[in-house]
């Protein structure tokens, strides 16, 4: 890639990132639901679901703008949620950490 398109690559992932940035808040607040959940006991299989899904989604879109971490952190959490394990509420704290630390990723990409 020269030089010239460096800019305008930049400006056109920025301007993605605006875009999707409240989906991306949504889909970690779902994993920090599903967590908090998890740890009370009260994981439903639709939330299990849906976090497993957020997991997955979060995993493309992180990787896409070059959030490697981001990317590994989403698929472990999308592996705990989609296994039979997934309900076990000693998987909470990690599950928690993860989508910590995901929040923390989204909020401060520059």
């Amino acid at each position: 890639m020269t030089d010239d398109l460096q800019p305008a690559l930049s400006e056109a992932l920025n301007t993605l990132w605006t875009k999707f940035l409240p989906e991306l808040v949504s889909r970690v607040a779902t994993l920090e639901s599903a967590s908090a959940s998890l740890a009370a006991g009260d994981l439903s299989i639709t939330q299990q679901g849906e976090a497993n899904v957020a997991a997955h989604k979060l995993a493309g879109v992180l990787g896409t703008f070059g959030l490697t971490k981001g990317t590994v952190l989403a698929r472990e959490a999308e592996i705990m949620y989609s296994s039979e394990d997934g309900t076990d509420p000693e998987l909470a704290e990690r599950l928690g950490a993860i989508a910590e630390e995901l929040k923390a990723i989204v909020a401060n990409r520059k």
